[in-house]
């Protein structure tokens, strides 16, 4: 996926197609968002196959193996399709892994609360086609929805939060106290010891989590901010180094390439020639 943010809708003829097709559990380079307005979802995720009526919310992470079938239901399908990149929304990105780490997909009630994160989606989808988006208005009405679906989440599963497991509490504190200090030249001791426990057991909880180490998952929150700032400002690649906690830029640029196969300078010019 080449494109920071796209979305799109699935009706029922497309859902046919898809019904008659190869479709292989796969994994993909975004994240992913489902509502689906009509129809039912047959879902595998977290090795389990579900099948979900509309409404419904179905989030995939990216990197997680996932199988996603559309099923028509009394001659209907319809389903809104968000498509975007971690550094689309950089501070939210790891809080959406944490909630929905083994609980992908979510059935809502028929009704207003519905009704306005399709709204919503209609907005993101009329401001898409225009000749020029606003992508600052995507990225908020975007975090809009992910906020009112947590929001409607807590209120139909109340006992959600209440039955959360210390590990999962403790690995959102950690993404909290990640959010505040990943600018920081700071290592895995550091939050460790904020959270009281050793550093061996933060890492095997984040292997839980993400399959990364605590190492990982700060580098790659440093990579999501750097996309971000390399593709929404005119700082040079020094500045936003070091904003990151990286005072020598060959090195900025060695990490970088790393983990990406390309430059900072090679990754603007392939954003601004792609929106372009």
């Amino acid at each position: 996926m080449t494109d920071a943010f796209t979305i799109f809708q699935l009706d029922t003829a497309r859902a046919r197609e898809i019904e008659s097709s190869v479709n292989e559990p796969h994994r993909h380079d975004y994240e992913e968002l489902l509502l689906g307005i009509e129809g039912q979802l047959e879902h595998f995720i977290d090795f389990k196959s579900t099948i979900i009526d509309a409404p419904y919310i179905s989030f995939i992470t990216k990197g997680k193996v996932h199988r996603a079938k559309p099923l028509i239901y009394q001659e209907k399908c319809k389903i809104w399709i968000i498509r975007f990149l971690s550094e689309f929304i950089p501070e939210t990105t790891f809080q959406l892994y944490s909630l929905y780490h083994d609980n992908a997909n979510f059935c809502m009630q028929p009704g207003i609360h519905f009704d306005r994160l399709v709204t919503l989606c209609e907005i993101m989808h009329t401001e898409m086609q225009q000749p020029a988006p606003d992508y600052a208005v995507i990225r908020q009405l975007l975090s809009t929805v992910f906020t009112m679906i947590a929001s409607e989440r807590r209120k139909q599963n109340p006992e959600e939060e209440e039955n959360m497991s210390a590990q999962s509490e403790t690995f959102i504190n950690f993404l909290k106290i990640l959010e505040e200090n990943f600018r920081r030249n700071k290592g895995v001791e550091f939050y460790a010891e904020k959270l009281f426990m050793s550093a061996r057991n933060l890492n095997n909880i984040s292997h839980q989590f993400l399959q990364q180490s605590v190492s990982e998952i700060i580098e790659t929150r440093k990579l999501i901010e750097a996309k971000n700032l390399l593709s929404s400002t005119q700082k040079n690649i020094s500045e936003i180094g070091f904003e990151l906690g990286y005072n020598d830029k060959a090195y900025f640029t060695n990490v970088f390439k790393k983990r990406t196969g390309q430059t900072p300078s090679e990754f603007r010019k392939e954003v601004k020639k792609a929106v372009s």
